[in-house]
């Protein structure tokens, strides 16, 4: 019940309605003390004029039956400059304490009355007060605390019982009113996602807004057009997951269809016919683009790359295997490549997925150096800090087109050379991902391109990725 909105609504109202009881019941008692004192003064103020009305001195019973009525023990009115005692009669007990009314502040009589609730002893008290209708200078007398005492409990306890029924009947209306005003809506508004949740591409389920409260409006407004862009993104994804499988499936067909389409190419290059000679080789090189497509959205179709098994792997032999495949891929192009690794350079990562990667990037560089029909060179390069490992590929071809680089590492956007698909990049980025690492692009200009691998030492790598590469030891000289 405290968890809800509601309890705590309720505790608070709770809280309030005390302190409001502390501010009532507390001003009402000292109050009812300052009535009952004032009081006894007119009642002593009455007795001791009629005491002095008398032509003769008043007899013992007479003078205690008036002293009885006014509730009090001695009277003693100064009129002039002189004090007289006008009544009295024997004090049970020394005086306790004196308290004088004429210059009291609020804050003094609630003290006195806060003490005098405190101290439930027979008590004698001397009260100095203003005589009333101008009757004198002022008037004192002496009277037992326990009868004040017993008036400011009855005054205070019909006091707290009648502003007890108030605060709780109005404490009732509120949590009422928050049930209604508040408490109702938001459930509304909870089981309206929980229904949404359970089928959010079923339309009806979105949220109609009917709240009449401003905040609660707008909050289910911003909801609803959550809800709207939700159930768009979720469509617009199936529709995706669909083409994805259809585009696989046409893949792997047209696979299958083209590398018997290049066999029976193969086969032309054995004629004698000078145009079919002249030609295979360019049939030949399409249906390698062709498979080359099939194969790369045959393997990005996937749900998600495998998670990465992470081992001890010298970096030196992934490239060098790296680049001998590429020089070989090159043939007669003036294509060098070069390579920088420390021989004992040790990663904890996947060997497999690193090679993809680096395989990827190279054969990029190659084919965008190819493609310009001049020189050119590849180099990778690798160093470590205390935080990650860095590897470099760069080339010296003539840059990504500004297309590429505005859609880097999207899929079937960033195409990094005429004819690609950009499937390269985007898995490579992904595989880097998965080892917690980073693949950004440090430079891509006339001069050429350079990328920069991240992949972080920590166990975890879960460490913020550095917006910049460091700059390898030799360069940092």
């Amino acid at each position: 019940m405290f968890r809800t909105l509601s309890g705590r609504f309720l505790i608070l109202t709770a809280a309030f309605a005390l302190l409001a009881e502390v501010l009532i019941v507390v001003p009402t008692v000292a109050r009812s003390r300052l009535d009952y004192i004032e009081a006894r003064l007119e009642a002593a103020q009455i007795a001791s004029l009629a005491a002095a009305a008398a032509d003769a001195p008043l007899d013992e019973a007479l003078e205690a039956e008036l002293l009885r009525n006014a509730g009090v023990y001695n009277v003693a009115l100064r009129r002039d400059a002189m004090r007289q005692l006008a009544l009295s009669s024997p004090i049970p007990e020394p005086i306790h304490a004196t308290y004088d009314l004429r210059e009291a502040g609020a804050w003094s009589l609630i003290r006195d009355a806060l003490v005098t609730l405190a101290d439930p002893g027979r008590r004698i008290i001397r009260i100095i007060g203003q005589p009333v209708q101008d009757g004198g200078v002022l008037i004192e007398i002496t009277m037992e605390q326990g009868p004040l005492r017993r008036a400011m409990i009855e005054d205070g306890l019909r006091v707290l019982g009648l502003s007890a029924l108030l605060i709780l009947l109005v404490a009732a209306l509120l949590v009422l009113a928050v049930q209604v005003l508040l408490v109702r809506p938001i459930r509304g508004v909870v089981d309206a996602m929980r229904a949404y949740a359970a089928e959010p591409e079923d339309a009806r389920r979105i949220l109609t807004p009917t709240a009449t409260v401003i905040e609660l409006r707008e909050a289910e407004e911003a909801l609803r057009s959550m809800q709207l862009q939700l159930t768009g993104a979720l469509r617009q994804k199936e529709r995706l997951a669909q083409l994805g499988a259809a585009v696989a499936k046409i893949s792997h067909d047209l696979r299958n269809i083209l590398a018997s389409a290049q066999l029976f190419t193969d086969r032309l290059e054995e004629t004698d016919d000078p145009l079919a000679r002249r030609l295979a080789p360019k049939i030949v090189a399409a249906l390698n683009r062709a498979i080359s497509l099939c194969e790369s959205t045959l393997a990005f179709g996937r749900v998600e790359e495998p998670p990465p098994r992470l081992a001890r792997v010298n970096l030196a032999s992934i490239v060098a295997e790296v680049i001998d495949g590429e020089r070989l891929a090159a043939g007669d192009q003036d294509i060098s490549f070069s390579e920088d690794i420390p021989r004992g350079l040790m990663l904890r990562a996947d060997g497999e997925q690193i090679h993809r990667v680096l395989l990827n990037l190279v054969r990029n560089a190659r084919q965008a150096i190819a493609a310009t029909g001049e020189a050119g060179e590849i180099g990778l390069r690798a160093w470590e800090d205390d935080e990650a490992w860095w590897i470099s590929i760069a080339d010296t071809g003539p840059g990504l087109p500004p297309k590429a680089r505005e859609h880097l590492f999207q899929p079937f956007q960033g195409r990094a050379s005429k004819g690609g698909t950009g499937l390269g990049l985007a898995i490579a980025a992904e595989l880097i991902r998965g080892h917690g690492g980073r693949l950004e692009l440090r430079r891509s200009d006339e001069t050429g391109t350079e990328f920069v691998i991240r992949l972080p030492k920590e166990d975890s790598a879960l460490s913020p990725v550095a917006d910049r590469p460091p700059l390898p030891p030799e360069a940092a000289e």
